[in-house]
């Protein structure tokens, strides 16, 4: 099969609503990329290095990629996340072999498009040509223009986050900010979900690898919240403008000074329970909307995921294995004391995510479409696809409207894949807009502004970019 993706694809199917949408979407398709939630390592950037093996590029990082391979059987430690030695070749030929496992999702519409856009591609994936492809994708790695540098001013992007635990250095970081010849610019997100759970096994070493990176006494959860407060700044004086925070559920409840300090206490002495870390790491939630009420970082939320699913899987390959599931989630009732302490405050601002699509309608949008400081995140994992996106501005557009969401994000590990994910969102928006302009609903004119401040206006707002 011939790699050849359409040009109007993900467009509407009507020739009236496509026409517009392809005016829509000829507006936005060479924007520059603004990429304020994602998990690219700055020292990528910054070494510029060549990639090591198609496997390794495209493959091996990627949780979206390997959660369908061991859906159809495949197991992981086949697939280059154990101790067994698997041949790059070998795992790219199992990849090729089951390309069709991908047919209908956004795994295959991002590969298309790379495959075929950034490398050169043009055929499918298929175990006839596995062993072609891989020697072709090793050739163009070996070409001086797919380092990262030059795919990085190739792709347009403008502006990357990363995902940064707060005791990072963020040496790469800094060494980006300080290089003459590199003017993208590579910001560092605060991630401190490590230290709201008292009852882990490894939360007081995690705390005394915070104490190095801060110099400050975390003996204590008020010397833990100041340490936190310190390396934030670092973090800001970086470039950081978010803060980052996965937890199982959104509940932020503060707790009584006294009772905080006796969680911390037996956090330490290994005897915390599993209530006691609900209300340590509730009220640490709340610490974090505090922080960014005073020094301005973009909270972004995003709770109901069951992390490590498959305990068997999580104890022998580690984390980001694709066993990360969605939960239901809430959001009005648990941030109820949140938003009641800083919803209204003009330097608090948060960003809504979900993996619990019925939660855009019922509560994020309505959220967002009363209170300044929240924002509807984009459509974020498992409901990065297309459709997903279009649900997404159903649901939300009639709360919230278009000015009171993020922005599309990436999420992603997958370097080559952004401007294919990007792409995507923007097709998709172009698509809803022309919808609304041929029902009536916009003006064309107003819609073209809308298109563009979708990719721009709006990110960099909501991102303080």
């Amino acid at each position: 099969m011939r790699l050849d993706p359409s040009p109007d694809r993900l467009l509407p199917a009507d020739p009236s609503t496509r026409a517009i949408a392809r005016t829509l979407y000829e507006i936005v398709r060479a924007a520059p990329i603004l990429s304020p939630h994602g998990h690219v390592e700055a020292s990528l950037l910054r070494d510029d290095l060549a990639f090591t093996d198609p496997a390794d590029l495209l493959i091996v990082p990627d949780h979206y990629v390997l959660r369908l391979l061991h859906a159809h059987g495949i197991g992981l430690d086949d697939l280059g996340r154990g101790p067994k030695a698997v041949a790059p070749r070998e795992i790219w030929r199992l990849f090729a072999a089951h390309w069709h496992v991908f047919a209908g999702t956004p795994v295959r519409a991002w590969f298309e498009d790379t495959l075929h856009s950034v490398i050169g591609l043009d055929e499918h994936p298929s175990a006839a040509n596995a062993d072609q492809q891989f020697d072709q994708i090793t050739a163009w790695i070996a070409d001086a223009t797919s380092r990262p540098r030059a795919l990085f001013d190739r792709f347009g992007i403008e502006v990357l986050a990363t995902t940064d635990d707060p005791t990072a250095p963020l040496d790469a970081h800094a060494a980006l900010r300080d290089d003459p010849t590199f003017a993208g610019r590579v910001l560092p997100t605060f991630r401190p979900d490590r230290f709201f759970d008292p009852s882990a096994a490894g939360w007081p070493a995690a705390l005394d690898e915070l104490h190095a990176a801060s110099g400050m006494d975390t003996g204590t959860a008020s010397g833990l919240i100041a340490a936190l407060e310190n390396r934030r700044a670092h973090f800001r004086s970086l470039g950081a403008t978010a803060t980052d925070t996965g937890v199982v559920d959104a509940w932020a409840t503060r707790l009584p000074a006294a009772d905080l300090e006796r969680i911390h206490r037996a956090g330490l002495a290994g005897s915390a329970t599993a209530d006691d870390a609900t209300a340590y790491r509730r009220h640490m939630l709340w610490e974090m909307a505090r922080m960014s009420s005073e020094d301005g970082l973009v909270m972004q939320l995003h709770p109901g995921v069951l992390r490590g699913h498959h305990r068997p899987t999580l104890e022998r390959f580690g984390p980001d294995t694709g066993h990360d599931l969605p939960l239901l989630t809430s959001y009005t009732e648990p941030l109820r004391e949140l938003l009641g302490d800083f919803g209204t405050n003009d330097t608090f601002r948060m960003v809504l995510f979900t993996v619990d699509e019925t939660s855009f309608t019922r509560e994020i949008a309505p959220l967002a479409g009363f209170y300044p400081s929240v924002f509807a995140g984009a459509p974020w994992w498992f409901l990065d696809s297309p459709d997903g996106i279009r649900r997404f501005r159903e649901g939300v557009t009639d709360s919230a409207g278009f000015y009171k969401t993020s922005g599309f994000i990436d999420d992603t590990r997958a370097y080559l894949s952004i401007p294919a994910r990007h792409d995507v969102s923007r097709r998709m928006d172009a698509g809803w807009l022309a919808t609304l302009v041929v029902t009536g609903r916009l003006a064309e004119e107003e819609a073209h502004t809308i298109a563009r401040d979708l990719v721009d206006g709006i990110p960099r707002g909501v991102f303080r970019l």
